[in-house]
């Protein structure tokens, strides 16, 4: 066991811990108190960006339930080492904004392309003629909804037809600055909040922010209906998380299986496997493994401010879903070859399952080293697996074959990254998209439900 190994899951540990989450929250609002300065999230809308134009559509509502301050910035798309497969996704991100927008009565409608470069370079300087103005809140969703193509009432159509554009240099200005700040902050996607210290992307993320604005006994009590008093129970969250369906309906013999797009090295993937295998069970299909290798072994690295995020994010999720995780052994190369390699022979076992999900939690919760024989031999036991006919398995290296022929695949799905689902015609990319899957198999298949 090297140093590496000894350290970094009681160093994960730590810093993932959901107490010293709160702790940091405590001491940027205590923080914050003593300067005197006000409640102020940093919001930062991409033009270019379909999840942006949903966003942009709730913050008027988000600033009347909530008596904080919105700084909005115009950032740019995320750099290449953020976005390895750019034209996947940027074309995935339409056909997931419609169904978000589907499921929450927004608006967004996928064209099957992108707006004309000089309809979005109007946008934004159209936009940030409302920032400076004080409009930027009110304007954001009609200013993107017209770039996107969506319908607009006359009367908001006269509005944007009178304001007038920033310069094309205050414009580039303006997105440098906050291109620098975002990055500062630790962050490098568009539709991103921030608040004292801690990042929220996008809709799916909001809830999170609202929790903790609720915290801090800044949410305000519902409008009252004529003759009636004001409430004062919470209203629920403006995009509520999605909580799996306990007891559907079993889908008929047959039924195609959950294909499950994952990786050893991808935190998301570790906290959503037990619930893929739970929605399998639930439903009464089967789930099909399509392991990958990760990015970074694939030769495109990632950034430290994703990497960051990511492990934050996924800290914060698992949480939310009761999921052990964060006393974490990164297994990036020889512990996640070693640890794919058995996944052939785990399932010639019967036990493919138990071995998924005893590599996740053990390496992603409970900081075992799956590079070391000590290590995997604990998880190949934990699944109920005999250890000396792993180690002859190990030696089998057609593997590498089926991860790349898995990859091949994700690809031809329009897809890139992991966790990804495909159920029949209908596929997701995301720990938080087991909906769509569901919502599908409940509707028995309902292929208008994100086919690719």
């Amino acid at each position: 066991m090297s140093l590496r190994t000894l350290l970094t899951p009681i160093i994960s540990s730590r810093m993932l811990s959901r107490d010293r989450l709160l702790a940091h929250r405590i001491k940027a609002e205590s923080a914050r108190a003593k300067a005197g300065k006000p409640h102020v999230v940093r919001v930062y809308l991409q033009v270019d960006d379909p999840y942006s134009v949903l966003l942009a559509q709730v913050l008027p509502e988000f600033l009347r339930r909530y008596p904080v301050a919105v700084q909005l910035s115009l950032v740019s798309p995320p750099p290449d080492g953020a976005a390895p497969e750019r034209d996947k996704l940027v074309a995935y991100s339409r056909v997931d904004s419609q169904l978000l927008a589907r499921r929450h009565g927004l608006q967004f409608l996928d064209h099957g392309t992108q707006p004309d470069a000089v309809c979005l370079q109007h946008a934004a300087r159209q936009l940030l003629t409302a920032i400076e103005r004080g409009q930027g809140v009110t304007m954001a969703a009609p200013v993107l909804l017209a770039a996107w193509g969506m319908p607009l009432d006359p009367a908001t159509l006269r509005e944007l037809a009178e304001t007038p554009l920033a310069t094309e240099q205050a414009l580039s200005s303006h997105q440098q600055a906050a291109d620098a700040e975002r990055t500062r902050l630790g962050h490098y996607l568009g539709a991103t909040l921030h608040y004292e210290g801690e990042w929220y992307w996008g809709i799916d993320r909001l809830h999170h922010l609202e929790a903790r604005l609720e915290q801090l006994g800044l949410r305000l009590p519902e409008d009252p209906q004529p003759g009636m008093s004001p409430r004062v129970v919470p209203w629920g969250p403006l995009i509520p998380p999605h909580f799996d369906v306990q007891n559907p309906p079993k889908l008929p013999a047959g039924s195609p299986p959950i294909e499950f797009f994952l990786s050893f090295r991808s935190p998301y993937s570790a906290i959503v496997a037990p619930r893929v295998f739970a929605m399998a069970e639930r439903f009464g299909v089967q789930v099909q493994l399509r392991f990958v290798l990760p990015m970074v072994m694939r030769g495109l690295p990632v950034p430290k401010e994703k990497r960051q995020y990511i492990v934050r994010d996924t800290a914060r999720e698992a949480w939310l879903q009761g999921t052990d995780f964060g006393r974490l052994n990164d297994p990036v190369g020889k512990p996640t070859e070693r640890g794919l390699s058995l996944i052939p022979w785990a399932e010639q076992q019967g036990h493919g399952r138990e071995y998924v999900l005893a590599f996740m939690d053990l390496v992603w919760a409970k900081g075992v080293d799956a590079g070391s024989d000590r290590g995997l031999a604990r998880i190949v036991r934990t699944a109920g697996l005999n250890w000396d006919e792993a180690k002859a398995a190990l030696r089998n290296d057609e593997w590498r074959a089926r991860a790349e022929a898995n990859r091949s695949l994700l690809f031809e799905l329009g897809l890139w990254g992991v966790p990804s689902f495909r159920w029949g015609n209908v596929t997701a990319w995301g720990q938080d998209r087991l909906w769509v899957l569901e919502q599908a198999m409940l509707s028995s298949g309902g292929g208008s439900l994100g086919a690719q």
